[in-house]
């Protein structure tokens, strides 16, 4: 068949109008099923915002509050909770699984394009922030569930998932940590602060030079994990700690917008009321333990008499005007009413409330703020595990020199933080710093007297609140009731776990190293696997971790 040039023109015409046409449709109905690039500076906030507590309420701040429980930071103002008793609770409400959640969905494939699309872009910096987050995310998990999906993770071709041990997980933190710092180190093309402080202006604004630092910290905390293994190398530590930070300007820290939208607020604060709980049997009525109490207003026999001026920051006085805390299971109707502490808004349920107005910020301080940034790693943390590394090692004189600058920066960043509704009489000065450190109850002037309790024990209120992770895997490490082979005495000193009935009916008398794997996605999709890796017993949840076995 021929045609001719008049044919060919009104066909040619046709396709490029049906063409337009079919551009215009798919420009104005995007296909729902087809993926949409977004900008890495677009996606990094929310990522961000998962490392604490983000928008839907999931993040480590939501589990902290359980497991807060199990190193007694926290105890739940009525009787028997699980949490107390080392339990857990196991249902579709997925109580204390957030991690699992945050690290899979909130941050998951979001994180995966972000740094796709970032490389894609020649954004290095972006890149080695997404490796960053990533390198922190899995260490956190790991140490949180124990085995955990690696190879198979984001795969969505998979509808069940093989689970990998705790040992793989490490290598794969380092692996990203190593890739995060080359992606940090590279300059030029679309890489610069303008560009990045774009995404990140709510934790480091941009600054490359701390995402290093906070790499080196994460490169730290998966060394100075293993301490009970064979492998565990102190000069490893230092290493890293030694490049990580070292002042409180480097603190790596989620921050808050605090506005009128519920997401832009602390998770802890009492604009999102996850914490407060003014009845004695509200499930989030969490107070203070007697453990944080009596270890900061010198009952507990390792610091006897010391009364820590940074125990109004962090904790709540009661109508006697002293600071008590909760013991486990027994609720804080066993405390007289008087030395029962207000709620952790500064809210007291017996005797009035101190701050009348539960979503503003009029009585609250510490972390318990509307927009109290959130640490995630501190100089503070970085230099307790500096001193720990060279106590283990034999270097008592560097380790006190270390323990001294920790206990120092964790002052600094109380100073620096959270000064605000602290009473004008106890606002820490320079002098109150000085005096603390010079009192050798708490800071010997002979190295040979620093002992691995107070180490550990000044590192556990420098993280008490929003350290809950790192200081349950501390715990376990010393597996909450070890003795210090150099003095004989427990290493948490005074701390008492749960025993006999007080312990969760499913413990078997065990104390507990692990969380279960996520109810609503693993006990329901993918039990076979859970089978296959015990955790359908019902004691899983008591079985030792990898990371804290010789």
């Amino acid at each position: 068949m021929k045609y001719n040039l008049k044919h060919i023109l009104v066909v040619s015409a046709l396709i490029l109008f049906s063409t337009s046409c079919s551009k215009k449709i798919d420009e104005a109905y995007a296909n729902p099923n087809y993926d949409t690039k977004a900008a890495p500076e677009l996606m990094l906030p929310q990522i961000v915002a998962s490392m604490a507590g983000n928008y839907g309420g999931h993040g480590p701040l939501n589990d902290a509050r359980y497991i807060g429980a199990y190193i007694q930071n926290f105890a739940f103002s009525n009787t028997n909770s699980n949490f107390d008793r080392m339990g857990y609770t196991n249902s579709a409400a997925d109580v204390a699984q957030s991690t699992w959640r945050t690290h899979y969905y909130d941050i998951g494939q979001n994180n995966a394009r972000m740094i796709e699309w970032a490389i894609e872009n020649k954004q290095w910096d972006y890149a080695g922030v997404g490796k960053a987050v990533f390198a922190w995310s899995w260490l956190n998990l790991t140490t949180y569930f124990g085995d955990v999906i690696l190879k198979d993770a984001f795969n969505t071709s998979l509808a069940t998932f093989r689970y990998d041990t705790q040992e793989e997980v490490y290598a794969e933190v380092r692996k990203n940590c190593y890739e995060a710092l080359s992606y940090l180190n590279k300059t030029g093309d679309n890489a610069s602060q303008a560009s990045l402080a774009k995404g990140d202006s709510y934790f480091y604004n941009g600054d490359v030079n701390k995402w290093k630092k906070f790499v080196y910290g994460i490169l730290a905390r998966s060394h100075n994990h293993l301490s009970n293994k064979s492998i565990y190398k102190a000069d490893s530590v230092i290493y890293y700690t030694n490049l990580a930070m070292k002042e409180t300007a480097d603190d790596a820290m989620v921050k808050f917008a605090a506005t009128a939208l519920s997401a832009t607020n602390n998770f802890f604060g009492p604009f999102r009321a996850n914490f407060g709980g003014t009845g004695i049997t509200a499930p989030t009525a969490i107070r203070q333990s007697a453990f944080i109490a009596n270890l900061m207003s010198g009952v507990n026999t390792a610091f006897p008499g010391v009364k820590d001026p940074r125990a109004i920051y962090l904790l709540r006085l009661n109508n006697n005007n002293t600071f008590k805390g909760v013991e486990p299971n027994k609720g804080q109707t066993a405390l007289a009413v008087g030395d029962r502490p207000e709620n952790l808004h500064g809210i007291s349920q017996f005797t009035g409330a101190s701050n009348t107005t539960p979503s503003n910020d009029l009585n609250c301080r510490y972390i318990f703020r509307n927009n109290s940034p959130i640490p995630v790693i501190t100089a503070t943390e970085v230099a307790f595990m500096r001193a720990e590394a060279y106590y283990l090692k034999g270097d008592k004189a560097n380790a006190l020199a270390a323990y001294k600058d920790a206990i120092g920066k964790h002052f600094d960043m109380l100073m620096t933080y959270y000064n605000t509704n602290v009473p004008t009489a106890d606002v820490i000065t320079a002098t109150v710093k000085a005096n603390f450190l010079a009192d050798t109850k708490v800071v010997p002037t002979n190295a040979n007297d620093l002992t691995l309790s107070m180490i550990m024990l000044q590192k556990y209120i420098a993280l008490w609140g929003h350290g809950t992770f790192e200081t349950w895997t501390d715990m376990r490490r010393y597996h909450y009731v070890d003795l210090d082979k150099t003095t004989g005495k427990q290493v948490y000193t005074d701390f008492v776990a749960p025993s006999g009935t007080g312990l969760f009916e499913d413990n078997g008398g065990k104390l507990v190293y692990r969380m279960r794997p996520r109810f609503n996605s693993e006990y329901l999709w993918n039990i076979v696997e859970l089978t296959r890796i015990g955790a359908t017993q019902l004691d899983y949840h008591t079985k030792e971790q990898w990371f804290s076995q010789k």
